[in-house]
């Protein structure tokens, strides 16, 4: 079960995503097993657990399982040089996996409406070398604005063609057309869609630009919604 991979160590955790079959791409595996979880937490003592951890603001940084789901779902398009955009970056630790995924020829984009997460992923980013290089580029391969996602990147950050995969980290009530609009073809979207009940939507766009929505899993997230709701 995705809940008892969690380990007292990184290595520990990802060996048990591994074992539990979550993860099982080894460059996904090298890219977790590369970025810390501990340095993303406000609780390093539960930065190994397999469960959502609070980041403060009204966040959370997802369960280990989750961030693996995604990435394998999303593994088909986040080639070397791919362009991705995450919405609600929250902590930035899915940020610093997907920038060891897609490389230095790569884009990452992370987007959070409250600007202290952002400034406080930025400052955990730039501890680590390959991380703070990325940021430092130029032209960057790994950037995180202060947004609203849902609207997706604003024109000076959207890539000509769109956004080879997004991933969303929090719950939206409906699907964000805008994101689908903004996906290239062809391109994957991984989203929690959803209130009371909740599920993951896998959603492709093809060389056509043909949509295809697919319901994965049923989940748990916090909600997609305007900052002032999510400070409340």
């Amino acid at each position: 079960m995705a809940w008892r991979c969690g380990s007292t160590s990184n290595s520990g955790l990802i060996s048990n995503l591994a074992s539990a079959g979550i993860l099982s791409t080894p460059r996904i595996i090298s890219a977790f097993e590369a970025v810390d979880r501990a340095h993303f937490c406000s609780n390093p003592r539960g930065a190994y657990e397999d469960s959502p951890q609070y980041i403060g603001h009204g966040a959370t940084i997802s369960a280990p399982h989750m961030h693996a789901h995604a990435l394998e779902a999303l593994e088909p398009f986040l080639k070397p040089g791919a362009k991705v955009l995450d919405v609600g970056s929250g902590s930035g630790y899915l940020l610093a996996v997907l920038s060891h995924v897609v490389g230095p020829t790569g884009f990452v984009l992370g987007i959070d409406h409250i600007p202290a997460l952002v400034s406080n992923s930025l400052t955990a980013l730039q501890r680590s070398p390959s991380t703070a290089n990325a940021l430092s580029s130029s032209p960057p391969s790994l950037k995180v604005v202060v947004g609203d996602g849902r609207a997706g990147a604003t024109a000076a950050d959207l890539p000509e063609g769109g956004w080879d995969a997004i991933h969303v980290g929090a719950a939206a009530p409906t699907m964000p057309e805008k994101l689908v609009e903004q996906l290239k073809s062809p391109g994957r979207l991984f989203i929690p869609i959803g209130e009371v009940h909740q599920a993951i939507w896998q959603v492709d766009k093809d060389v056509q630009g043909t949509v295809t929505r697919t319901t994965l899993f049923g989940v748990n997230y916090v909600p997609l919604t305007d900052a002032s709701k999510q400070l409340d």
